[in-house]
Formats: C-alpha cells, sequence, structure tokens
C-alpha cells in the first residue's frame, strides 16, 4: 500500500497503533546504524532511504530525476516489509539468510529484496540494525552501477 504522507513522520503517524510501533522501532534501528552518506526521505510512499544526487547525480537509472534507492520500510496489507536493495543484486543475501537461521527457527519470508514480517514480534530488530550497517553509499553505488553494466552487456548479446 503506498502512502500519500509527505514525511517520514507523517507516515509513521497514519499507521495504526501497533504497526506504528514496528515501523517507529524499525526506522529508530535503521538511522542508528546507517553509514553516513544516505538520506531518509518518503520513496515511492514508503519511508525510504537513497544516496542523494548530490553523492550520485545519475539518480535512479529508470528516473534519474529520483535519488538511487536503497533500503525502504513500508506497512503493507498483510505485513511490514523491508526492502534492502544490497540483497537484491548484492553480496548481502547469503549473510542476511544464515545470520537469520541463527536467530530464528521460523521460515524466512523473503522476496528479492524484500523482507515480509506478518507477525510484528518476528522482526528481529537487531539484526535489520546489523544488514543496514553493512554497506556505505560508495559500495552500494558500486554493486548498483556493476549491476547496470551486466544488463547492458546482456541486452547487447540478445541483438
Amino acid at each position: 500500500m503506498q502512502s500519500s504522507a509527505e514525511t517520514p513522520s507523517d507516515y509513521i503517524n497514519s499507521l495504526p497503533p501497533e504497526r506504528k510501533r514496528a515501523v517507529q522501532k524499525l526506522r529508530s534501528v535503521i538511522k542508528k546504524n546507517l553509514p553516513e552518506g544516505f538520506r531518509e526521505e518518503m520513496s515511492y510512499g514508503m519511508l525510504g532511504y537513497v544516496v542523494p544526487h548530490a553523492l550520485y547525480p545519475k539518480g535512479y537509472h529508470v528516473t534519474p530525476e529520483l535519488p538511487l534507492p536503497f533500503l525502504n520500510i513500508a506497512s503493507q496489507k498483510n505485513h511490514i516489509a523491508v526492502y534492502h536493495m544490497g540483497l537484491y543484486g548484492g553480496p548481502l543475501l547469503e549473510w542476511f539468510t544464515r545470520e537469520w537461521k541463527k536467530i530464528s527457527p521460523k521460515k524466512l519470508d523473503m522476496g528479492k529484496g524484500c523482507i515480509r514480517f506478518k507477525d510484528r514480534a518476528d522482526i528481529p530488530f537487531e539484526l535489520i540494525g546489523r544488514l543496514a550497517s553493512k554497506m556505505t553509499p560508495e559500495q552500494w553505488i558500486a554493486i548498483y552501477e556493476a549491476n547496470l553494466q551486466k544488463g547492458t552487456k546482456k541486452e547487447q548479446a540478445k541483438k
């Protein structure tokens, strides 16, 4: 569910109380652990942490006027989600799944870059904080550009 909130505070204040507490705690742990250089803003109707144009003027290749997305938090209809681009196309997927197994007997509910938590009690705040700390904006830019080049080479090979 995309929100029309204009600020992160507006987004959080629009949530039901039980989700509000979980999203506030996620926001807090991410902001505490996120390396310097990322900026918090509303991004795609969610709380977003992006690489600002000041660090990466090219922006997001699909929509260059937008900053490069990195991490989002969203209160969806049936779950709370953490979207982390370092899991999708990045080196953190193996690390995260291994760490998850150490702390939870539950099956990890995850897409390519989305971690879903149907039960707020299952959110591993400390692990999410560690995940947020694992990649600097410069490291994310390098991975992003390498993946763009791979995509370009695949496109050229098809021709």
